[in-house]
């Protein structure tokens, strides 16, 4: 059977739900489409929040082929067959051929050197780049590729957002009770649940369950319908608890699992629980997580959690980083229990943490408040006269904060 993410896929951005800041009118990748314009970019985002079905619909409505390739298991040789046969259809066409789309999911696996190899094609347009990742790509793309892409960012589905795709699927069942489509037949009168009367308790039931378990994740929430529609009858809450509990619990890179045990891995060590933090490593390593997204969360927590009760947990920290980067598993497991074990049992002070975010909230909330003059850069003789850096003292602990601010403390 067709998978219901593949019958629900979005052919045009009319259609897809979500990331407004990007498809919305006016923003840049609807911009691109309207003009037929388009460069290479990096997706980064979530799981199941479209990556791939934007890249498919930039290549079609901008009329190029689309190449789809998995950073997973895709290598050079891959990549020198997609470019062989763009240079084979560009000699053939000349200058109405256009350089085909090259999606590379989960671009982050590819290591540096095959990174290399691809810049190159990318930099002469014998390509045009789309890379969709869910790890920040300023670690993991090298700066040279990443310098001739543009980000994008993309958000988690919000719930309304997936209950629009709810709907959707409604529709689809009511295309499948007027049609004879095999593909879709399995849906007619089995999403009662979902298309009744919206203050129905069944139906509010089972949507909070569904948008709940989804967590902006329209992938997840579609398998997971999928899941339960081949198995049972009908769909209702049981139904969904029952196939979700018959599926064998897995540690997967980019689902539920994922941010549980990394989840579960933070508070451990925010509570020097250090048997907790050493056993949810362990799950993770020997699930193959990728050494450095762990050694990168322990960066964060030690100046986030840490902070000014231990500053040098951040330099042990970078050095865990350092180390795994350097060596790779097996032996990076040792590094990384050495410095989970230290963060551990470091004593723990988000007063730093807590103060930069209360500035910041002051920050947005008045905006660019007028520097003290005795603040103020004096390179010139006017601005000297008008008393910009007068009276400043390096040691002044007084009156430099905007006037607006005068008194407040974020740091207690």
């Amino acid at each position: 059977m067709q998978p219901l993410a593949d019958l629900l896929r979005p052919q045009s951005l009319d259609d897809f739900i979500g990331q407004a800041h990007l498809v919305g009118q006016g923003q840049p990748l609807r911009q691109l489409i309207e003009t037929k314009q388009i460069f290479s970019m990096i997706f980064w985002g979530p799981p199941g929040v479209g990556k791939t079905t934007l890249a498919r619909i930039l290549a079609r409505k901008t009329e190029r082929e689309f190449i789809e390739l998995s950073a997973v298991s895709a290598g050079k040789a891959d990549i020198r067959q997609v470019v062989e046969e763009a240079n084979s259809n560009q000699r053939q066409l000349g200058k109405t051929y256009a350089a085909p789309v090259l999606f590379i999911d989960e671009i982050h696996r590819f290591n540096k050197a095959q990174q290399d190899f691809l810049l190159p094609f990318v930099e002469k347009g014998n390509v045009i780049l789309i890379g969709a990742t869910t790890e920040n790509p300023s670690f993991e793309v090298i700066s040279p590729l990443l310098s001739r892409t543009r980000v994008f960012v993309l958000k988690e589905l919000s719930e309304s957002e997936i209950n629009q795709i709810l709907d959707k699927l409604v529709k689809l069942q009511q295309q499948a009770k007027e049609s004879q489509d095999q593909r879709t037949a399995r849906f007619s009168d089995r999403l009662q649940p979902l298309s009744g009367d919206s203050r129905d308790k069944q139906v509010i039931e089972t949507r909070s369950w569904l948008t709940n378990y989804a967590n902006g994740d329209a992938r997840k929430l579609l398998t997971i319908i999928d899941n339960t529609l081949q198995i049972y009858d009908k769909l209702t809450v049981d139904n969904l608890k029952k196939a979700l509990q018959s599926n064998q619990l897995r540690y997967d890179k980019s689902g539920e699992e994922h941010y549980n045990t990394i989840s579960a891995f933070i508070k451990s060590m925010r509570a020097s629980n250090t048997d907790a933090a050493l056993y949810y490593l362990a799950r993770m390593v020997d699930a193959g997580e990728d050494p450095k997204f762990i050694a990168r969360r322990m960066v964060i927590f030690a100046s986030e959690d840490i902070g000014l009760a231990a500053p040098t947990a951040l330099v042990v920290a970078n050095a865990v980083f350092d180390a795994v980067h350097k060596i790779g598993y097996p032996e990076a497991q040792i590094n990384l229990a050495h410095g989970t074990a230290y963060l551990c049992k470091a004593k723990k002070d988000r007063s730093a943490y807590d103060a930069y975010f209360a500035a910041l909230a002051d920050v947005k909330k008045f905006g660019n408040l007028p520097i003290p003059l005795k603040l103020r850069n004096a390179p010139t003789k006017l601005m000297k006269s008008l008393n910009y850096g007068k009276d400043y003292q390096m040691r002044d602990q007084g009156n430099l904060l905007p006037d607006k601010l005068q008194g407040k403390k974020y740091l207690k």
